[in-house]
């Protein structure tokens, strides 16, 4: 009887291995890219006889030794629906397939950014009703060697039960694409929040790169088990190092106390995610700590205690009594104090975070963070006491370089497409300078693997976000990120939108993704789909010192360069030879900028929009497409040292 049950299963084992298998990408509702060869591909048994119908076309092939197969459809023109048939020893069919343009969207959390958390959301999500615009999203994941296959992912049509998760740039960029172009649209949403450049970027692509080679040869090549196992050992040392003590949980319950001496703990910059200073990528728990000192006069008022955003969740006390609790990462922490609570002198604030994932800390603006009692405002900014007592030893996309280029775009290859929307680069502001090599790094990659030649690679720069509060003066980390994002325009075919005008300083997550979808699509429009058309804003091209004045060329300027509303320019700053910037007077004539001080007698550079909080630049052509912010000089940055690195 064993033996008969045992044969049974073998062959139901035959069977099941004997059937052809398509990759999640080949499902109903699919978009498959006009105008070019179209690679369909999928899994069988060694050898097998594979025939693939579409249209009007019959192609063969059979699977190689390991049962993969490749075939390639010729070129189709837009239309359908159409069915996609896949013949083995099994038969598949696909339905309602669309042929017409293929986007992959792309990047960290403002690309992942969903329709339902964009402005005027209730009304876009409502007026959707596009059945030839359709959305893939790849679901979250990550890999130690490149997949074949993705973990899970759907087509759905844009309609107002499915439209509100879409990625919202993506979406706007597409419902403006068949505006104009009236065929079918596929984006392919393949993002994660929070993400670095280096995790986007094959193996392949660092040991092929002179500046990266060294990095990913110290990196094993391992399954996400074994190379989970490694991170949590890493992860602890690094933690243990930095704060000078053991990563455990002894002794909690003191933290909260007035008396308990933190004299040993570490410090930390804040308001400011702690992935952005030395304690760097880390999900756990922490305590910080901050000591203030009040008069007998101070108590006689009603105390608030404000502490901005914290990431994701706190318990907070005051001299060892809770005062309030919140797990909403984004939720600005308001506390009222008991005037029980507080004493004359020595005073402690101390909060308990839990970071599950991503950013992690106390952040947001400055201001917002302090003691008000009754009209007296005492600051909180600055330097805490920190303590790392639990780290969260699970794998983060951030753990490693490749991680989620091998589990979230190497099942993506060599899908047909017309390009790729990115947003990203906030995770990678503390090594700016260094992105100018990792980026453009990571396009080449992505083309290489497509092997579709220099296919279009949009991106959107980053716009304003008051995280650290650069300047001119202090350097601003996220200028230069800015400046290397610029600089990959020297790639051939790509192009950015400029968003210095429709930002948040508050908000690292703007909600105005309409604006973005419609600038990028402005890009596609004009280099692609034959509307010539101003679709960017104006880009520094040179300067020549004249006197006092320095004379400001560009390149891009479409019908003239201009202000809202003929306002006075702003943000512009002008320095001499002792690199000390002071805000300069800019003046538009024949297309040009002139721009002075009488605070520099001898200029030699210009800054544009040269800040964390770029907000108030105001320089545009006449189209309304705003200028990308720049310097004119080469002098060394704050970031020019930072290089990626992983724990060894």
């Amino acid at each position: 009887m064993k033996k008969l049950i045992v044969f049974i299963l073998l062959i139901f084992s035959v069977i099941a291995n004997a059937e052809v298998r398509m990759p999640l990408l080949f499902s109903d509702g699919m978009v498959l890219q006009r105008n070019k060869q179209i690679p369909i591909w999928g899994f069988a048994d060694a050898n097998e006889s594979i025939e693939v119908h579409f249209n009007k076309q019959i192609k063969k092939t059979t699977a190689d030794k390991n049962g993969k197969w490749t075939i390639n459809l010729s070129p189709e023109k837009a239309g359908g629906p159409f069915e996609l048939i896949i013949i083995g020893k099994n038969k598949i069919s696909i339905k309602n397939v669309l042929v017409g343009e293929v986007w992959i969207c792309s990047g960290q959390s403002n690309m992942e950014f969903q329709v339902f958390k964009t402005m005027n959301a209730e009304k876009e999500i409502a007026d959707a009703n596009y059945p030839m615009i359709r959305h893939f999203g790849v679901a979250q994941d990550l890999s130690g060697t490149p997949k074949d296959d993705l973990k899970q992912g759907k087509w759905e049509v844009a309609n107002k039960e499915s439209v509100g998760n879409f990625t919202a740039v993506g979406y706007y960029f597409a419902r403006k694409l068949y505006s104009e172009l009236k065929i079918p649209i596929g984006i392919i949403n393949t993002s994660w929040g929070g993400t670095n450049v280096e995790t986007w970027t094959s193996r392949e692509a660092f040991l092929n790169s002179p500046d990266f080679k060294a990095m990913i040869a110290g990196v094993p090549v391992m399954n996400v088990d074994s190379i989970s196992k490694l991170y949590a050992v890493k992860m602890k040392e690094r933690v243990e190092k930095i704060q000078g003590s053991p990563v455990n949980a002894a002794n909690e319950g003191s933290f909260k106390e007035i008396t308990f001496n933190d004299s040993s703990w570490g410090e930390l910059n804040t308001p400011g995610l702690w992935e952005n200073q030395p304690l760097g990528n880390l999900d756990g728990v922490v305590w910080m700590r901050k000591t203030i000192t009040l008069s007998a006069e101070d108590l006689k008022n009603k105390a608030v205690l404000s502490l901005s955003k914290i990431d994701d969740e706190d318990i907070t006390y005051v001299n060892g009594i809770e005062v309030g609790k919140n797990t909403l990462y984004d939720a600005k922490r308001i506390y009222t104090i008991p005037t029980t609570i507080l004493r004359e002198g020595t005073n402690v604030i101390a909060v308990r975070i839990v970071d599950t994932g991503g950013g992690g800390g106390i952040y947001g603006e400055a201001s917002d963070l302090k003691i008000t009692l009754g009209t007296k405002i005492i600051p909180l900014d600055g330097k805490w006491k920190f303590k790392v007592i639990a780290v969260k030893t699970a794998l983060s996309p951030n753990s490693y370089p490749s991680l989620l280029y091998n589990a979230m775009v190497n099942p993506l290859v060599p899908y047909a497409i017309q390009g790729v929307l990115w947003y990203q680069g906030e995770a990678n502001v503390w090594r700016a300078n260094q992105y100018k090599k990792a980026f453009p790094l990571m396009i080449n990659d992505w083309r290489s693997k497509f092997k579709q030649g220099d296919f279009p690679f949009y991106f959107v720069q980053l716009s304003t976000f008051d995280e650290f509060g650069g300047n001119s003066q202090k350097g601003s980390r996220w200028a230069e990120l800015r400046e290397a994002q610029s600089e990959t325009l020297k790639l051939p075919n790509t192009g950015m939108a400029v968003t210095t005008d429709i930002g948040n300083a508050k908000d690292i997550h703007p909600t105005n993704k309409q604006d973005i979808g419609l600038r990028l699509a402005a890009i596609a429009m004009n280099d692609i789909y034959g509307k010539k058309q101003v679709h960017s804003g104006p880009t520094y091209k040179s300067q020549e010192i004249k006197g006092n004045q320095i004379i400001l060329t560009f390149d891009n300027i479409g019908s003239g360069l201009s202000t809202p509303n003929n306002d006075e320019l702003k943000g512009f700053e002008i320095a001499g030879g002792d690199k000390v910037f002071h805000s300069a007077k800019a003046i538009i004539k024949d297309n040009k900028l002139i721009v002075s001080s009488e605070n520099v007698k001898n200029p030699v550079a210009v800054h544009y929009g040269w800040a964390d909080d770029d907000t108030n630049i105001n320089l545009f052509n006449k189209e309304k497409f705003p200028a990308s912010p720049f310097r004119t000089d080469n002098w060394e940055m704050i970031t020019v040292n930072e290089k990626y690195q992983v724990s060894k």
